[in-house]
């Protein structure tokens, strides 16, 4: 798959980030656009990333900024599990263990194939301190390997003003249950 983008995809996809970054400055009081785009266009691999969180439906948004590595860190910021990410199970495992009625893909798959992580607890956590997501989806997390060795896997939704960490069998999907990224940049 070629994982590079025209000129117009490109600068139509800068310009909805502009807007998404504008339109939400609560998530991002203390960064400037310019620097973020600058780096943006200096990484072509990362602009595809972007696109294809954006594709998928994440609404993608600067929600953080690591002061250690100099990186901006996007999320997917939609109000819902992203809508092209959903009905998957959790990862490759997980979908060849299913003998019938196989979901098209696992999260932990599409995170790979588009170059971003799937968020971890706590990264959920700090996403839902910039807002309400999830109030009728869910969005699998990073599972710890303990877990996920007996079979498992955890997710986590917002419901009745708090956020809640719920296990699964790994090979479990559903059309309110997706997945949410990262992109470091």
């Amino acid at each position: 798959m070629k994982k590079t983008l025209s000129l117009k995809q490109r600068k139509e996809l800068l310009n909805t980030l502009k807007a998404r970054f504008e339109k939400n400055r609560n998530r991002h009081k203390s960064y400037e656009w310019a620097n973020i785009q600058a780096k943006l266009e200096a990484d072509a691999g990362k602009l595809w990333s972007l696109n294809e969180m954006e594709r998928t439906g994440g609404e993608p948004d600067v929600a953080g900024y690591d002061k250690k590595t100099g990186e901006y860190i996007f999320y997917d910021c939609s109000p819902e599990s992203p809508k092209g990410r959903r009905n998957v199970c959790y990862d490759h495992e997980a979908l060849e263990a299913r003998k019938e009625h196989k979901p098209g893909n696992s999260a932990v798959g599409m995170a790979v194939a588009m170059g971003i992580e799937i968020l971890s607890e706590e990264q959920y956590r700090e996403l839902q301190r910039l807002g309400n997501f999830d109030a009728k989806t869910s969005s699998w997390v990073k599972t710890p390997a303990e877990v996920r060795k007996l079979g498992g896997a955890v997710f986590c939704d917002r419901r009745y003003g708090q956020v809640f960490l719920y296990h699964n069998g790994a090979e479990s999907y559903y059309g309110g249950r997706g997945f949410r990224g990262l992109l470091r940049v």
